[in-house]
């Protein structure tokens, strides 16, 4: 019976593969048992077992293919380290905090968060929420992740709510926080202000619209000067026109003033260095606010605030008649204005990028607002020399990285204007604005809700206090999920900061997607540095996105989203893993059906092959005997080096290479050339050699292929191997194999198992039986010590090796021509140049044919060579191996 069969193997394994049954009843059990619960122990050094920072999944939908590929990648990391080097932490949180879970609650119930107080909307956020992570909980155990499930979490819990308002305090005493009343980029849809990193470029079409100003003043040095804009609306908010220095053609206009038009208001016209002269006219206008230079230059010049544009993008009472109006409606609408009233002279169609809220894809508006900032713009290459410190798998990522810190331009915007947060743990003296900080042993605190500590202000004694409505932004508390996980808190006793488990910091890795380089890994980087004085964790791995089968970003819009529910229900979640390990990490890839057919192949393939060790040995672990024949050694001994290089290749997170070496080896070597031998082996004599070769290098092939495959190996090895005597003897619990130390000739083994491959091949061709007596066989190759096995396998009677090549010969056995060039370059003269291919009469030279008295390139034909034997019997090929049979 093959490696691929189907019959019954014993009571152990009966069957086929039943990956309905078999999948869901492990995940259960893991579950229940606690098979992957963490125990921890904090009397241990820092950093001493291996912890994984994993991404808490924002709370606003289902599980897509980025998540079951992602968190695929990180159970990967986590079964290998579990089974190499005991202890892991392997936690999962949930981020139900912010924006997006304001957004999901408002989509699900038909609501606007201004309808409800602030406490009432808050608690139907978590009840929306509550659903989508008990939904999300189940699809992660669906996938088989050995996460451990007593240590998770949510960004919104009062325990988390405590880690992240002791960061601020923590930050604030330290000088590292401020709050400043200055412009901000601002979300007309979510109506808060944002940071830097929340943005996004969107291509999107507009207009350039020439607006003429009128130049102020009998003496002025000319009537009228051209700008160049795409948002008219701001108009009313102009509060200076910019022209270059060296702009030799508009420097006549320095010093003069201009008259907005429509509006009629008078602004300076003045020179600075970073106009662009290239574009437009090289003369612009300044408005508070457009971008962010607007706001360099009103803040260099000292420039008055004209706000025309309010915090849901309506246009304000300074925009006169078009009070009221959205930023598109006005704008269409003053650009008809300066059309009748003569000042447009131009406008036509462009196409350029927009800034827009990566939530809500709203173009960002400039707002002056009060809000609280972290300092990080002076300290841009501590945060990179963090960065350095770190492996990056793969390096090229630090590239992202370091590119995103050097492009900052603001330092971290954290508070934001929405409803569904943590709270700022703070209050304002009524008089004098003073901030009162709450005591660390009173967090969490709501100021909405609960009492300043003092009672008057320290600065100025008034007995008023308003309370600090804004709340943090997301990611400044889910940039603290090292320090959450590692049980951070402030220690009032000994007045210091401390952790539960510091043996778990810095964490030993951090999962993610490429796409929050510059969100979660820069801002844990930030906040966790700035606490510790430590970079958190000491790898990165970032994973790629995965594409539709052409290589296109999967959405919605395009119809080409694969639904991770119908591929899970559609096929095994082993092999929608081992699908998952087939990419480079850090490499976008595209989701191919085949692969989880080849990976269905793959379990058949492992099951079977079970089925048949299992039918092969005896019940019971076979002893090893005081000697191993040459084969049974030689797989043993190859084993170990597959072994070896499977451990550096998962220790460096090369996981895909990983796979394919030990696919392969099982596939090739064990099943279809090893298996076959320990069958008719064991079918012959009873081998305690073969019969303790076969069973041990099944064993270590279950435990290799358990963290890429979990559920059926838990399954073969409870049916074979499991001790019942223990709980939970799971394999993924066993410790990782390594070498064991047998030795071997490599080569000369994997020689002769070419040389009973091509044997098979000789017979099958020749419709002779495996058992079939063969009178003689020459093999031209080294297979020093395993001539035995040849003999006996292949039932040899007299068999001789050669360690020199055999008397072989190489023709040209074909010259084909590419007729659909020859034809048309050649003509008539093709039919000449067939004839002498036919009888010979052509030279190969340099790669060109001659023939005919013409010369062909090599773009024009092929050659196919085939080799010869001189001496007696039939010649077959393997590789570079010849084997002679005579018969």
């Amino acid at each position: 019976m093959s490696a691929d069969g189907d019959e019954q193997a014993g009571d152990g394994l009966d069957g086929g593969y039943d990956a309905d049954a078999v999948e869901p009843k492990w995940q259960d059990h893991w579950v229940e048992a606690e098979t992957y619960a963490y125990e921890g122990d904090p009397e241990q050094d820092p950093n001493t077992t291996y912890a994984i920072d994993t991404p808490p999944p924002t709370v606003s939908g289902s599980l897509h293919m980025g998540h079951l590929y992602g968190h695929t990648l990180q159970d990967f990391a986590a079964r290998f380290q579990r089974m190499y080097d005991g202890d892991v932490l392997f936690p999962f949180g949930y981020d139900d905090n912010g924006i997006a879970s304001e957004r999901l609650t408002e989509r699900d119930l038909g609501i606007r968060h201004q309808e409800f107080e602030r406490r009432e909307f808050q608690q139907k956020c978590r009840e929306v929420c509550q659903d989508y992570e008990a939904a999300f909980t189940d699809q992660m155990q669906s996938l088989g992740c050995s996460i451990d499930w007593d240590h998770t979490y949510k960004t919104i819990e009062p325990r988390v709510q405590r880690v992240s308002q002791l960061s601020f305090l923590d930050l604030y005493e330290k000088g590292r926080e401020y709050r400043k009343k200055a412009p901000a980029i601002w979300c007309p849809d979510c109506e808060t202000a944002i940071s830097q990193v929340e943005m996004e470029d969107d291509e999107r079409g507009s207009h350039f619209n020439d607006i003429a100003f009128d130049v102020v003043g009998d003496d002025a040095p000319r009537d009228e000067f051209v700008i160049s804009t795409t948002r008219p609306e701001l108009i009313p908010a102009c509060v200076s026109v910019f022209v270059h220095p060296d702009d030799e053609d508009n420097q006549d206009l320095v010093g003069e003033s201009a008259r907005v038009p429509i509006f009629g208001h008078e602004v300076p016209i003045i020179a600075d260095e970073r106009v662009d002269m290239e574009k437009g006219s090289g003369v612009v206008m300044c408005c508070t606010f457009g971008d962010q230079k607007d706001i360099e230059w009103y803040q260099a010049h000292d420039l008055p605030l004209r706000v025309a544009i309010d915090e849901s993008a309506t246009m304000t009472d300074l925009a006169g008649d078009y009070e009221g109006m959205s930023t598109e409606e006005a704008r269409e609408a003053i650009v008809e204005d300066l059309e009748e009233t003569g000042d447009l002279r131009d406008r036509w169609e462009i196409s350029h990028a927009v800034q827009v809220h990566e939530r809500c894809d709203t173009p960002v508006e400039y707002r002056v607002s009060k809000q609280w900032y972290v300092e990080i713009l002076d300290h841009k290459e501590e945060y990179l020399d963090a960065g350095r410190e770190m492996d990056w798998y793969p390096e090229k990522m630090f590239t992202r990285y370091e590119h995103w810190i050097e492009g900052l331009e603001w330092d971290w915007l954290i508070s934001r204007q929405r409803d569904s947060g943590i709270p700022f743990p703070v209050w304002y003296c009524e008089s004098c604005d003073e901030p009162v900080m709450a005591d660390k042993a009173d967090l969490p605190v709501d100021p909405l809700s609960d009492e300043p500590p003092v009672d008057a202000c320290p600065e100025c004694g008034h007995d008023e206090f308003e309370a600090e409505e804004d709340v943090f932004d997301t990611w400044a508390t889910s940039s603290l999920t090292p320090l959450i996980n590692a049980g951070w808190d402030w220690d009032a006793e000994d007045e210091a900061f401390s952790m539960d488990h510091p043996e778990l910091y810095p964490f030993d890795l951090r999962p993610q997607g490429h796409d929050i380089i510059s969100f979660w890994l820069f801002h844990t980087i930030v906040k966790c540095y700035e606490h510790t004085g430590e970079v958190p964790f000491d790898a990165t791995l970032i994973n790629g996105h995965v594409l539709d089968e052409n290589r296109e970003k999967m959405s919605k819009s395009r119809g080409n989203v694969v639904d991770p529910e119908n591929v899970m229900e559609e096929y095994p979640v082993d092999a929608i893993r081992y699908w998952a390990a087939s990419a480079s990490v850090g490499d976008d890839f595209p989701f191919k059906e085949q692969d989880l057919v080849t990976g269905e192949k793959l379990l058949r393939k492992l099951w079977n092959a079970s089925k048949l060790v299992d039918q092969l040995t005896p019940d019971g672990a076979v002893e090893e005997p005081d000697e191993l024949d040459p084969i049974d050694e030689w797989l043993l001994a190859r084993q170990d080096a597959v072994i070896g290089s499977l451990t550096e290749k998962l220790e460096d997170y090369q996981i895909s290479k990983a796979r394919n070496e030990l696919r392969v080896f099982f596939w090739n070597t064990f099943c279809d050339d090893y298996l076959e031998i320990a069958k008719q082996r064991l079918d012959s004599e009873d081998s305690q050699s073969t019969a303790y070769a076969l069973q041990t290098a099944h064993k270590r092939f279950v435990e290799l292929f358990a963290p890429l495959l979990p559920h059926i190996t838990e399954e073969i090895w409870q049916s074979l191997y499991a001790d019942e005597s223990t709980d939970d003897d799971s394999v993924h619990l066993r410790d990782w194999p390594t070498p064991s130390g047998y030795d071997a000739d490599l080569a000369s083994g994997e020689t002769a198992l070419e040389v009973i491959g091509a044997l098979r091949r000789y017979k099958s061709e020749h419709q002779l039986a495996l058992n079939a007596e063969l009178d003689r066989v020459e093999v031209y190759g080294r297979i020093d010590g395993f001539e035995d096995v040849v003999r006996d396998v292949m039932h040899v009677e007299e068999l001789d090796a050669f360690d020199e090549a055999a008397d072989v010969t190489t023709e040209i056995a074909e010259i084909s021509l590419d007729y659909s060039q020859v034809g048309p370059k050649y003509g008539e003269k093709v039919g000449e140049i067939d004839a002498a291919l036919e009888s010979g009469e052509y030279e190969l030279d340099d790669g060109a044919l001659h023939v005919a008295d013409e010369e062909l390139g090599a773009d024009l034909f092929e050659v196919r060579e085939e080799r010869t034997y001189a001496g007696e019997g039939e010649m077959i090929e393997a590789d570079e191996l010849v084997v002679v049979v005579q018969n």
